[in-house]
């Protein structure tokens, strides 16, 4: 299968001398005190922004940020402004409020050269995420063509995602093309044994996603409030842990239908939490009533890292323990750790709570490929193409 079949490309055919609207993800995970915790993100984003200007275009972002109902100062893209201002110091970065506002739009046509623009939080405007063709048509008056280069928003059908395409010339961003490139390799010339970890709370969001990997991978190890479930499903008690009840019977059919593909999923055989104000480790078979499991334990590090250091391609997906509190970091950190030491596996990362969890940049040039994407990830490799990609093919 060619992913990037009629495709109109940037690495190889960039407009120029073009006002070009350029949708991002700079979805990036924000503190409690406001601060920017990963800014991989943004990072991934620049070369495109540089080729683009490069070839003198004047540049507009689009992106969101979080989950907004309506205007939220808490939500602002003022934050990442700030933070691409220092990627990109030779160009003087200007984020407007609203785009459709008299101010806007006049700041909009007198962008000067040296300028980038950034609208303020696309969900802002609740027609984003209902899709709204004319909203897509206000935003495409913008400019003369439109790059897509927000891998991790391209499973959404929202208008900056998949209506603009309908309206002026579109092209795949570098950060695109890379995402593409990569996840492609997982469903040719992949490498076996291959080893997914997957973590995260549900398994309500990723049913689809578990059941496709069991045809691709050979071993898939689980972690996080998602590998609870399956304990509980396997009769095993998991305490006052998080579980999601009505995934019991999902988790029977996953483990069902791996037995027949013959992929061996790997649960954890020990867990960290909290007892008596303490943290302690119990094996799977002994945990307390009252006991919550918040982290995979030591046994179940070496299990797992042991299994990661075996395998040829590698797919991770989601913490496997509260890893925002450094007492239950531990499991997530060692993945990591074994992921990276593995030199002659190629590998894949993604998921926002996974990049943040890693926001330690040391092993980064290790890993084959970082996505950018969580649920986009997930619905491409479920599907082998995603929406955003889609309204790029068809615009042609």
């Amino acid at each position: 299968m060619e992913f990037l079949k009629n495709i109109r490309i940037v690495s190889s055919t960039s407009p120029s001398n073009k006002r070009v609207l350029l949708r991002v993800d700079f979805n990036v995970t924000i503190s409690p005190n406001m601060k920017i915790v990963s800014d991989q993100r943004i990072i991934q984003a620049i070369p495109t922004i540089k080729l683009l200007l490069k070839n003198r275009n004047k540049i507009i972002l689009i992106s969101h940020l979080g989950r907004p109902n309506g205007r939220d100062a808490k939500l602002s893209l003022s934050n990442v402004a700030e933070r691409l201002q220092v990627f990109i110091s030779d160009y003087k970065i200007i984020l407007i409020d609203d785009f459709q506002s008299q101010l806007g739009e006049q700041k909009l046509k007198l962008q000067k050269d040296n300028e980038i623009i950034i609208l303020e939080n696309i969900r802002f405007y609740k027609e984003e995420q209902e899709n709204n063709k004319i909203f897509a048509k206000k935003l495409s008056l913008l400019a003369d063509a439109y790059v897509n280069d927000a891998f991790g928003v391209c499973h959404r059908s929202d208008a900056s995602i998949v209506s603009i395409p309908l309206f002026i010339p579109s092209f795949c961003g570098l950060l695109l093309e890379k995402e593409i490139t990569a996840i492609s390799m997982l469903f040719k010339n992949r490498s076996h044994p291959i080893t997914a970890i997957i973590g995260g709370a549900k398994i309500s969001t990723k049913i689809k996603f578990l059941s496709k990997l069991t045809t691709i991978a050979d071993k898939i190890i689980l972690g996080g409030a998602l590998a609870n479930t399956f304990l509980l499903a396997k009769g095993f008690p998991v305490g006052n842990s998080l579980i999601e009840e009505g995934s019991i019977e999902d988790a029977k059919k996953i483990m069902s239908l791996a037995e027949k593909n013959n992929t061996k999923i790997i649960l954890p055989i020990d867990a960290l939490g909290i007892d008596n104000n303490e943290v302690k480790s119990f094996t799977i078979t002994s945990i307390p009533i009252n006991f919550a499991v918040l982290d995979i334990g030591p046994q179940s590090r070496l299990l797992f890292t042991d299994n990661i250091s075996k395998a040829n391609t590698i797919i991770w997906n989601g913490p496997v323990g509260k890893c925002e509190d450094s007492s239950f970091s531990q499991g997530t950190i060692a993945i990591y750790n074994a992921i990276a030491n593995n030199n002659h596996c190629f590998s894949v990362i993604g998921g926002g709570d996974t990049l943040a969890a890693i926001s330690d940049k040391k092993y980064h040039e290790k890993i084959s490929h970082i996505s950018t994407g969580g649920g986009a990830l997930l619905a491409f490799i479920e599907n082998s193409t995603l929406p955003g990609i889609d309204a790029i093919r068809q615009n042609l």
